[in-house]
């Protein structure tokens, strides 16, 4: 196990690649985009990205289990409807869409790279990885069949 493995609450990792994807784009000038798109497309991948995050929560709440994303050991139920029979992470989808909409306010391309490269690789190692061994260590076969039959992310 890594000593930033489940260190880093996601809401805080992704206020942290807020400020990089902002910092980015404030700094290196290249790669802006433009047109009438980018305000409606924004405003569109806000509005899934909050959907998508607050139908996960919702889901968890009714299923009555935890949603605390530092002690996925404390599940009390293994999640795999709605909109967890599509995605097994809808609530970090929900944060990257938000931040990528932040990207595309920003009318930067920088920024977009910047969040692609930052917030999915660390979430998918040192967050989804294992809370994957922690579900595995719970629910047993159960968890297996299910991360084969649904992406992680889409």
């Amino acid at each position: 196990m890594h000593r930033l493995e489940l260190k880093i609450p996601p809401a805080a990792v992704a206020a942290i690649v807020l400020v990089l994807a902002w910092l980015a784009a404030d700094q290196l000038t290249f790669g802006d985009i433009e047109g009438a798109w980018i305000r409606p497309a924004a405003y569109t991948l806000a509005a899934l990205g909050i959907g998508v995050g607050v139908a996960g929560v919702l889901q968890f709440r009714s299923s009555r289990t935890t949603i605390d994303p530092m002690n996925p050991g404390k599940a009390s139920a293994l999640v795999t409807s709605g909109l967890y029979r599509r995605t097994r992470n809808p609530m970090y989808l929900g944060m990257l869409l938000l931040l990528l909409s932040w990207a595309l306010v920003q009318g930067s391309l920088v920024s977009v790279v910047v969040t692609l490269l930052t917030f999915v690789p660390y979430m998918n190692r040192f967050q989804i990885q294992p809370e994957e061994r922690a579900l595995k260590q719970h629910f047993g076969d159960e968890y297996v069949d299910y991360m084969l039959s649904v992406r992680r992310w889409i």
